[in-house]
């Protein structure tokens, strides 16, 4: 009898330790609720090991956020000076209220001058990105989610050893889970030649930490501080379509030049002093850009501590004439949700293409569920079929929202992204090119799918949707 009321009273303080630390979010406190009730003890050590709320990186010295604001006041005036000299202020958000959310939104201004190019798969990508670190002069910074040690990674490797050889600056970041199977071996070879390599967020440190949860997302690319890479390509044979699974490998991937690089230099220096503990403060790493485009780009760093929810749900709520969506998951935040509804049923032109083949049963499975409520709302879907389509694209009217992060609750919330927003019209139209081309290559969902789903089907559907806050 003791041990029952022992039993009961640990069962009520875990849901009360739950719901203390969880009040503010209630859709994920009844997750972690229903999962207490089935799997009572595992359930509360996966919830204090992965779920806790996110703990903040140590602060600065006094004197080592001195150096990094006076550096990032600098370059935010610079922006500030091309943006003024270069447009007009009324050409770079015609929605008042938008405008002053970017202009707050993100530490990262909005910049003038850029060139951007465009890549809707891998190898054009690939070979960019080899080129340019091929012809650098000073330094490289790469860091992605996910590194593969295989044909595309070897040419990595291989070409920053040879670079470091030369005596440039090359440093590699690289998240703990996403790269979690490269060897110790890829990166001995790469030490051994120069090349400093860290790891974001170690998997063992990381689950001591109870940061397990909260993973870098981020794929960037800067050479020399004058040109970058960024969007939905990590590196490994998989992105050039030579998985048989999935075949064909649809992604969004962006080559930019102009001040933006500085922006994505700056998140790619602000994670290396996560990890390192070094400030870079010399101002070759922050070159003046030349001024060789005229397109406006605001790269918008995010993560734990600077979620992106709010200018999400904004891209939503001021679209007039369309909302076009390509994500390879779909898991809404509940305002999200009823933004996505409302645009529907006010006449907006909202469509969403979601991969026809799975990489993730049970995260498909609860995309679904979403897919078939917003059906009854009018928005439609489409399913692609050429492949798998890893874009992650948000066009809202006459603005474009792309780069690492997915449609769904870890990159609003809880994943370290970078993306930017692009208000030329150029970039935008492309990227509406691709939307186009891609939903000629994709089924559209109806609501009949759902009419005839077996008993099975639907207790599955309801409980892939009870967990989706956790996904």
């Amino acid at each position: 009898m003791i041990w029952i009321i022992a039993a009961l009273l640990l069962f009520i303080l875990q849901i009360a330790f739950v719901i203390f630390f969880e009040y503010q979010r209630p859709s994920k406190a009844i997750v972690w609720l229903i999962v207490l009730h089935l799997i009572p003890v595992i359930g509360f050590l996966l919830y204090v090991f992965v779920a806790k709320e996110y703990m903040c990186f140590p602060a600065l010295s006094q004197k080592e956020s001195s150096q990094w604001n006076r550096i990032k006041a600098d370059l935010i005036e610079r922006c500030r000076q091309r943006v003024l000299n270069n447009t007009h202020e009324e050409t770079v958000c015609h929605d008042d209220q938008l405008h002053a959310l970017l202009s707050g939104f993100s530490a990262a201004p909005i910049t003038a001058c850029n060139e951007t190019t465009v890549f809707s798969e891998g190898e054009s990508a690939f070979e960019a990105m080899l080129s340019s670190i091929a012809a650098s002069e000073h330094h490289i910074h790469v860091e992605f989610y996910i590194i593969r040690d295989d044909r595309l990674g070897t040419r990595f490797e291989q070409l920053l050893i040879r670079k470091a050889q030369e005596g440039l600056h090359v440093r590699l970041l690289f998240d703990g889970i996403g790269s979690r199977r490269l060897g110790k071996a890829y990166l001995k070879k790469l030490r051994n030649a120069g090349v400093e390599a860290g790891c974001f967020f170690p998997l063992l440190p990381s689950f001591m930490n109870k940061r397990l949860n909260y993973r870098n997302h981020r794929k960037i690319v800067v050479v020399d501080g004058k040109s970058g890479y960024f969007g939905g390509l990590n590196i490994g044979d998989e992105y050039l379509g030579k998985d048989p699974k999935f075949g064909y490998w649809r992604d969004t991937h962006f080559s930019i030049k102009g001040d933006a690089v500085i922006w994505l230099q700056d998140a790619f220096l602000t994670d290396w002093h996560r990890v390192t503990g070094e400030i870079i403060t010399d101002p070759l790493y922050y070159p003046i850009q030349e001024c060789r485009g005229k397109e406006l780009v605001q790269v918008v760093k995010s993560g734990p501590d600077e979620p992106i929810l709010e200018l999400i749900f904004s891209l939503i709520v001021r679209a007039k004439k369309r909302i076009w969506i390509e994500t390879p998951y779909f898991i809404l935040e509940p305002g999200v949700l009823l933004a996505l509804k409302t645009a529907a049923l006010s006449g907006v032109d909202v469509r969403v293409i979601i991969p026809g083949v799975p990489d993730k049963n049970l995260v498909y499975t609860a995309t679904l569920s979403y897919v078939q409520e917003l059906l009854r709302a009018g928005v439609r879907f489409y399913s692609y079929q050429k492949g798998f389509i890893h874009a992650k694209v948000i066009i809202s009217d006459d603005l474009a929202f792309s780069g690492s992060a997915n449609m769904d609750i870890r990159s609003f919330c809880s994943q370290f992204e970078i993306n930017a927003l692009f208000y030329d019209g150029t970039v935008v139209d492309r990227l509406m090119q691709d939307f186009y081309r891609d939903r000629g290559d994709s089924k559209e969902i109806l609501q009949s799918k759902f009419e005839n789903q077996s008993g099975f089907q639907k207790l599955t559907s309801v409980f892939a949707r009870l967990l989706s806050p956790l996904f």
